[in-house]
């Protein structure tokens, strides 16, 4: 539902807040002067984007967060929960800093959330759907400012695409071969891990003990990051099976490799986007963030600058470290983006066709809990 449909349905009162807030010249009494008025400056873009321009980063993170969520409702206790966690530790706080419901009423009186006006919706806030694409628009442009671009193609560069999907069958395949004992805390001994990697097209470094590492699957805790995507993708499609001590293929397994069946890096990205959520929570929009700014070749350094503040730390994990490593190389490592290398604009990247596809598909993903089919 767009901003004028909700506006429609809206009380006097809010309508009246609506005016207020943006110095609306119109007759308090009167519901269609007020919904034309309001609908004279939001339907701005110069006016949008100056409003977005004097929004905070907590509020533009929040902002962020709900537009490119699916759901068509929230409840208040969502948005409380979701403003809360726009807040970042170190950001300075502002004397007598308004309280998260007091937050809601603001936007609400700006004309951001509305109250649903159905039965059972009229306890949920929406958001309407034309200011969601505006919102996009004008953070897309902020957000392109602080890029640069590289002056040429870089001299080399990591193009991984297509080898996610078939490690995950030489993966496979080397299950089936090989009597794989497991230690006590269900995991392969090195031994094995350092045979596998022999045999995979992007071996990884074996993680060293004393790392801290949860929050990014089940298994991260011990394999390395790529092969623990692919290894908790084979796990929850029910290929491989931790069987007492030992690692085996599954009769599901067995059917991938014997039939021939492509594995889809469409379905382990939609997988790592859900597995990677719970430390991440806005990683689907920082996926589309990327795809947006990189359509050409632009710095890593620049891209930092430009993403890194809408990202919240995850315990030891910085902003920085996120958007590099849990999210930017793994784009590379799904074959969705490329990294390469300059001597004159030093680390840089780009979104391969398959990688702005995905972005794009990945807005309709939602908050389903069926990523695996």
């Amino acid at each position: 539902m767009n901003l004028a449909d909700m506006l429609t349905y809206a009380d006097i009162g809010q309508l009246s807040n609506i005016a207020n807030h943006y110095q609306c010249d119109a007759k308090r009494n009167s519901k269609h002067e007020l919904i034309q008025s309001i609908l004279s400056k939001l339907g701005r873009r110069d006016f949008v984007e100056e409003q977005v321009r004097v929004l905070s980063a907590k509020d533009l993170r929040f902002l962020n967060n709900l537009v490119f969520d699916a759901r068509s409702g929230y409840s208040l206790e969502e948005l409380i929960a979701a403003i809360r966690h726009s807040s970042v530790e170190d950001e300075p706080k502002a004397a007598g800093e308004e309280s998260p419901r007091e937050a809601v009423a603001r936007y609400r009186r700006s004309g951001w959330l509305f109250n649903g006006f159905t039965h059972s919706t009229k306890y949920l806030f929406q958001v309407p759907a034309d200011l969601k694409e505006r919102f996009r628009e004008v953070l897309r442009e902020k957000l392109l400012e602080d890029l640069e671009y590289a002056a040429q193609e870089p001299e080399a560069y990591r193009d991984e695409q297509g080898l996610a999907a078939e490690d995950m069958l030489l993966f496979l395949r080397f299950v089936e071969r090989h009597d794989i004992e497991l230690n006590q805390e269900g995991f392969m001994y090195r031994r094995h891990q350092q045979q596998l990697m022999a045999a995979l097209h992007i071996p990884e470094p074996l993680i060293t003990k004393g790392a801290w590492r949860f929050g990014y699957g089940r298994s991260c805790i011990e394999y390395p990051d790529r092969f623990s995507l692919l290894y908790d993708y084979a796990y929850a499609r029910q290929w491989v099976r931790e069987q007492g001590a030992r690692l085996v293929l599954t009769d599901r397994g067995k059917a991938v490799l014997d039939e021939g069946n492509q594995v889809s890096v469409l379905q382990i990205f939609r997988f790592w986007l859900r597995l990677y959520k719970g430390a991440v929570p806005n990683i689907t929009s920082l996926v589309y963030w990327i795809s947006q700014c990189a359509q050409e070749w632009v710095t890593a350094e620049s891209m930092q600058k430009s993403l890194c503040w809408l990202i919240r730390p995850f315990y030891y994990d910085s902003p920085h470290n996120i958007l590099q490593l849990r999210v930017i190389r793994m784009l590379m490592h799904l074959g969705m983006l490329r990294i390469g290398e300059s001597e004159r604009d030093g680390t840089v990247i780009r979104m391969t066709a398959l990688g702005m596809k995905a972005a794009e598909a990945s807005l309709h993903i939602g908050d389903s809990k069926d990523f695996i089919h």
